[in-house]
């Protein structure tokens, strides 16, 4: 199925100028929003206490509110889960002041808001939120660091530098729209920032593939127009997978249940971010990073030569004349 014309080819890179713009303007407004309001870090990262309660009848869900505000809770998040008739109040911050039989003080404190019970308490201290929030960065830094060995190891440095560039803008806008919409970041969030680093990876691979295919085939000169080629015969593939992303995730948003939400939500940022990346940023870092056309079909050109007097020399020894 193509959505575009595969003989038609689009003038991506004269119009590289404007989208790195663009593009800029979402990073530097995501950094600043991440400087100056910071990330909502859930009970996962910093510690706390989760409290799953399920009510006979509709969850009061306003009426605990009011009921814990005038308690040490009162800072509490209570969010539907599931069903109307279940909630999950969150805790976030220490959770040593908090005694072990907390889902009776609930009992005690919630018991004008209806017949309920406490079907779970989970408590998470600060220094296991701590570590959790490291070694996820560290993940997240492993991952970059092994991102860019295995694009260099099958490509050239150019193209693994231009991924990685790619692979942070994306991430970067993603984790700003986090900041924006005061999503709180979990270990669902995490998952969902590792997938995106995947998902638009693929994508960039794919293109980039193409572009090093044109390169040896294409008797074009000019990188800017063998780019604009090996992109325009990728874009009905990329944007069919990320249609058919889309309509998942975009699914999952709207009917997944609060549990999900902000999983869903960041998905769909970096789907539509990464989709937007592959095909307009990260090959223009390519051609902003002066790749040459020459010099790799010069290498490729040794490279074949090489192999012809490897296979030559090997064809000569099985057949006993060396």
């Amino acid at each position: 199925m193509e959505i575009f014309k595969s003989n038609k080819v689009y003038n991506f890179m004269g119009k590289r100028l404007p989208f790195l713009g663009f593009s800029s303007l979402l990073v530097i407004a995501s950094i600043v929003l991440l400087l100056t309001k910071g990330v909502n870090f859930g009970i996962d990262f910093v510690g706390g206490t989760i409290v799953q309660v399920k009510y006979e009848q509709k969850a009061p869900i306003n009426e605990i509110r009011d009921t814990l505000k005038s308690t040490q809770y009162h800072n509490a998040s209570i969010t539907e889960f599931g069903s109307e008739e279940e909630v999950v109040i969150r805790i976030t911050g220490s959770s040593s002041n908090i005694a072990n039989d907390i889902g009776d003080e609930m009992h005690v404190l919630l018991k004008s808001t209806g017949d309920f019970e406490v079907r779970r308490v989970d408590i998470v201290g600060p220094k296991v939120g701590g570590e959790l929030r490291e070694k996820g960065l560290m993940a997240l830094g492993l991952s970059m660091l092994v991102i860019l060995a295995y694009v260099s190891f099958r490509f050239e440095w150019r193209f693994a530098v231009a991924s990685i560039l790619a692979l942070a803008h994306d991430v970067t806008i993603a984790l700003g729209a986090i900041a924006l919409f005061n999503v709180e970041v979990n270990l669902d969030i995490l998952a969902a920032i590792l997938t995106i680093l995947g998902y638009s990876l693929n994508d960039t691979i794919i293109v980039f593939d193409r572009i090093r295919e044109g390169v040896q085939t294409s008797k074009e000169s000019i990188l800017e127009k063998v780019v604009n080629e090996s992109v325009s015969r990728t874009l009905s593939r990329t944007t069919l997978t990320s249609l058919t992303t889309f309509f998942v995730v975009i699914t999952l948003f709207l009917f997944g249940g609060e549990i999900i939400h902000g999983f869903a939500f960041t998905m769909l940022v970096g789907v539509i971010v990464g989709t937007y990346s592959s095909i307009f940023i990260a090959a223009s870092f390519l051609v902003q990073l002066k790749f040459s056309i020459s010099d790799f079909r010069n290498k490729e050109a040794e490279k074949l030569k090489r192999q012809k007097e490897k296979d030559k020399i090997r064809a000569m020894y099985e057949q006993g004349t060396v």
